[in-house]
């Protein structure tokens, strides 16, 4: 009998918190994962929860912010890829004095920059296809900059610009394009590891991968193009 070909999702920016959810909840919803990052090596227990739920892990070192990383890898990639989140960034706290123009400007290559580069690599793909599902993380950020945030927020305010624009462009050849506002902190080891324990709830990341499963399984006649997720407990 001859075995139904898994839809494939394409992780930018794989990592053991929410990726690690995407990663594990597209599978359980039958599919192929592919997770792109800088490390060789992928998230601890992400190949195994892919492979438990009957799917199959690969993993790929790129540079997202590098062109010519992002065109090698992708090329090949791109006539299969179903389903893209793009989920790198790079937040950096520090006032405007303080911050080096190097390291802003490689905040902005991270979360924005490198969006580009992949939906420029992965969406004309799809469109010429007919069909496929790109969804990019946003944050508080992507709607106000607070203190000492100038650079997480300019480059979450250029991502969700660059959403807008890619949604009206790839949106008539069949391309749901959407951004998720993640308004809080995801509960994650990374999260505990920079800002310590939580003083209240924070956003479960398997729900945030729920939610992101739902968005690509929507049907055109009623497309999601922003989604706020945030705890129950944050203020807003």
């Amino acid at each position: 009998m001859a075995t139904t070909k898994r839809p494939l999702l394409l992780i930018a920016g794989i990592g053991e918190g929410l990726g690690l959810k995407l990663a594990h909840s597209f599978a359980v919803g039958g599919h192929d994962v592919v997770g792109l990052a800088r490390r060789s090596e992928p998230p601890a227990g992400v190949a195994e929860a892919v492979a438990a739920s009957g799917g199959h892990y690969r993993h790929f070192v790129a540079d997202l912010a590098d062109p010519a990383a992002v065109s090698q890898v992708l090329r090949p990639l791109a006539p299969s890829v179903d389903v893209l989140v793009y989920n790198a960034q790079r937040l950096q706290i520090a006032t405007v004095g303080e911050i080096e123009p190097e390291t802003f400007e490689a905040v902005w290559r991270d979360g924005c920059f490198g969006a580009f580069l992949v939906a420029r690599a992965l969406l004309p793909v799809m469109a010429a296809r007919g069909g496929g599902t790109a969804i990019f993380s946003g944050a508080t950020a992507s709607r106000r900059g607070g203190a000492r945030f100038s650079a997480f927020a300019s480059a979450k305010f250029g991502l969700r610009g660059l959403v807008q624009a890619l949604a009206r462009e790839f949106g008539p050849a069949g391309i749901h394009v959407t951004h998720v506002v993640i308004d809080g902190l995801i509960a994650a080891p990374q999260t505990e590891r920079r800002f310590g324990p939580a003083e209240g709830p924070r956003l479960d990341p398997a729900a945030v991968a729920a939610a992101y499963l739902a968005l690509a399984r929507q049907p055109a006649s009623a497309w999601t193009q922003e989604l706020d997720l945030r705890s129950g407990s944050e203020r807003y």
